[in-house]
């Protein structure tokens, strides 16, 4: 699955690390994501996340998201394991008072039953995938408001 994205934040790329560092509270934002345990010091090269996927689709996936590289207010390179495998990249720009993030990955699913509804199901898949996306993006923006009322969506 090849995915592509761009989303504003109402915040300065400082303030969106920060809220990105807030690792310990992603299970928490995001109902998608759980038994998340995390190996190193935070949004820092060589630092492994390590969670349980649940999309809206009937499929677990367990993932690891090992940070390749990380330059502090400005992009992550990571390599994904587990069910899933491939690259994921974030990329961090200044936009007036706020930050725009580029995204992309390029996955490819690893267990066998989604390699077959992939091939049967596809619409289903991108849609389960795509509300990950909004869900995420979405619950995010949320906490960046509770973290800075000024902000605006």
């Amino acid at each position: 699955m090849d995915y592509a994205g761009s989303f504003r934040f109402p915040v300065a790329p400082v303030d969106l690390w920060s809220a990105m560092g807030r690792l310990d509270e992603f299970e928490r934002w995001w109902g998608w994501l759980g038994e998340l345990r995390v190996d190193g010091g935070g949004l820092q090269t060589g630092t492994v996340l390590h969670g349980t996927v649940s999309p809206p689709v009937p499929f677990r996936m367990q993932v690891d998201v090992e940070l390749e590289r990380c330059v502090p207010f400005e992009l992550i390179d990571a390599r994904v394991t587990g069910d899933l495998s491939g690259d994921a990249h974030l990329r961090l720009h200044m936009d007036g008072d706020g930050t725009v993030t580029d995204v992309e990955w390029s996955l490819e699913m690893l267990q066998r039953s989604m390699r077959v509804a992939a091939l049967v199901a596809y619409p289903l898949l991108r849609w389960g995938h795509d509300r990950v996306v909004e869900a995420t993006v979405s619950s995010f923006r949320r906490q960046l408001r509770i973290q800075s009322p000024k902000g605006s969506p």
